[in-house]
């Protein structure tokens, strides 16, 4: 395929040398412009150069032939289409004495609505703002080496971002490979229409941050990020309005949270053990909607995708946005580090005053396999899959279907009786509970929920419950199969009403219309 690729872009060259006499006006070579791949010269000006040279003729392919190309912040314009050809690598320069990438945009009023990092673009290696009909292609390798991994205001001319685009429209990435992307491999803010494809990206943070984007399309990827979100949906108030993210599919993907560099050189290394109860780290490399979400999540199906030596699924609302209708269908995890989903609606209200709590409705979880989930020596109870609202605020109807999921297991009973925290204002994140009264799945504030077809086994005796559900109302439960420990309920159910079962093992169909405090 790369072959028949390179051929096809050989062939495109000699057609416009034949009949325009000249390949200038179609591709423009940055080795042309002064570039040297030689892995020492800054070739800022250069690339920059050839940008400009083909934005002036109405467009083109700017190319990286074979090489190591040092920069600092590449100016991206309208229709122009920057290829790096196999074994060609744009390296982020180091900066020195003050002398770097361009300077982060001046504050706006609300910066303080969302993290530093989603507040500026220009301090990247890639950089376009409000352009259209762009793209970045290739089979060569787009490499950080200076970006740093968190921000860092006080040094003049620092980067943090490997592609940063901001209210651009009809945008491409396909193909290339990104190692160290600094705080984002892909930070793409208020982008429509935009197509990610065949893209490894191996990150030390978040790899791809697609922030109120509408007509997205992300497929055939392969991510690892160790110590942060892999791919991840956000609606920050980082335009200065809250914006949806909305019309997205997310198909075919791999997801992973093995030790950064390893996934580039297939080694897949575990840097931290899990089973090293003094460890500080806590793997992450999932696919999450939120946290930032001012504008909500309309609209999304995440289907075909593969998580493994991560934390699997996140589906946050907490600053007021709108979440509904997402499907998340045809998933395999192994190796789940905490719990293999998360939902939750809260009120950190991170925005303008007065914006109401936010709307989490119309889920849809179905054909899920999930093998080795929590269980880990520094949290022995972490694992069970977590649903959550907050006092009259209900998650509202969610539907799971057709899941099996491998637990760890070893939860004592003591943590049966558990007072699970609200954490109404706070970062949502699994880690802020640690463990669950529940060793499969605890339902808090919910209305209109269906299971159907589950399955849920443990690898070591849990005297926990399988689930347990408090302030849930009009729930069913159909066709499932928990395993139980010796005089454990498969239910506790607390201030719930209209819950009905059926063929649940080891639970007679049941109808129940109020249940202040019962066991099944």
């Amino acid at each position: 395929m790369n072959q028949l690729k390179s051929g096809i872009l050989i062939l495109f060259i000699i057609c416009s040398v034949l009949f325009t006499g000249s390949a200038s006006q179609l591709f423009y070579n940055v080795v042309d412009y002064g570039a040297k791949g030689d892995g020492l010269t800054n070739n800022t000006k250069a690339i920059n150069t050839a940008i400009e040279a083909a934005a002036k003729n109405g467009g083109g392919t700017v190319f990286f032939p074979a090489g190591e190309y040092l920069s600092f912040t590449i100016h991206l314009k309208s229709k122009i289409t920057l290829h790096l050809d196999n074994g060609a690598v744009l390296i982020g320069d180091q900066e020195k004495n003050g002398v770097g990438y361009d300077l982060p945009e001046e504050d706006a009023w609300y910066k303080k609505f969302q993290d530093f990092g989603h507040s500026y673009w220009r301090n990247s290696l890639i950089y376009g703002d409000s352009l259209r009909d762009i793209a970045i292609t290739g089979q060569g390798l787009i490499w950080g080496k200076g970006l740093y991994t968190y921000d860092k205001p006080d040094i003049k001319g620092s980067g943090n971002k490997a592609i940063a685009l901001k209210n651009c429209f009809n945008v491409t990435i396909r193909d290339i490979s990104i190692l160290h992307g600094g705080h984002f491999c892909i930070l793409a803010t208020g982008v429509d229409n935009l197509t990610i494809d065949n893209v490894r990206a191996d990150a030390d943070r978040d790899a791809f941050d697609i922030d109120c984007c509408k007509n997205v399309r992300i497929s055939n990827c392969n991510i690892n990020s160790p110590t942060d979100d892999g791919l991840c949906l956000k609606s920050s108030f980082g335009l200065g309005y809250a914006r949806a993210t909305e019309n997205v599919t997310i198909t075919n993907c791999h997801v992973y949270g093995y030790e950064h560099g390893t996934l580039m050189d297939g080694t897949f290394k575990t840097e931290f053990k899990d089973e090293d109860p003094n460890a500080k780290h806590s793997i992450t490399g999932r696919l999450k909607m939120g946290t930032e979400s001012n504008g909500g999540f309309k609209n999304i199906t995440v289907s075909n995708c593969i998580f493994e030596h991560s934390r699997g699924l996140a589906i946050e609302t907490a600053d007021g946005g709108i979440i509904e209708d997402i499907v998340i269908d045809n998933i395999t995890m192994r190796d789940i580090t905490d719990t293999p989903f998360f939902i939750r609606l809260n009120a950190r209200m991170r925005g303008p005053e007065g914006t109401p709590v936010g709307v989490c409705r119309r889920i849809t979880l179905s054909n899920i396999i999930v093998y080795d989930v929590g269980g880990r020596p520094k949290f022995p109870e972490v694992g069970a899959g977590m649903v959550m609202g907050i006092p009259g605020y209900y998650i509202e109807d969610l539907t799971l279907s057709n899941i099996h999921i491998v637990y760890r297991g070893g939860g004592p009973k003591e943590a049966i009786d558990k007072e699970v925290a609200q954490n109404i204002d706070m970062y949502p994140d699994p880690y802020r509970w640690h463990s669950m009264p529940a060793y499969g799945i605890y339902f808090r504030y919910v209305k209109g929920l269906q299971v159907n077809n589950v399955v849920l086994q443990t690898m070591n005796p849990d005297e926990r419950p399988a689930f347990v559900l408090d302030d849930v109302h009009n729930a069913s439960f159909s066709h499932i199969d928990a395993q139980k420990h010796e005089n454990t309920p498969v239910f506790i159910l607390k201030n719930v009403t209209g819950i009905t079962t059926h063929q649940v093992i080891g639970v007679q169909d049941t109808e129940i219309k109020k249940a202040e405090n019962q066991k099944l």
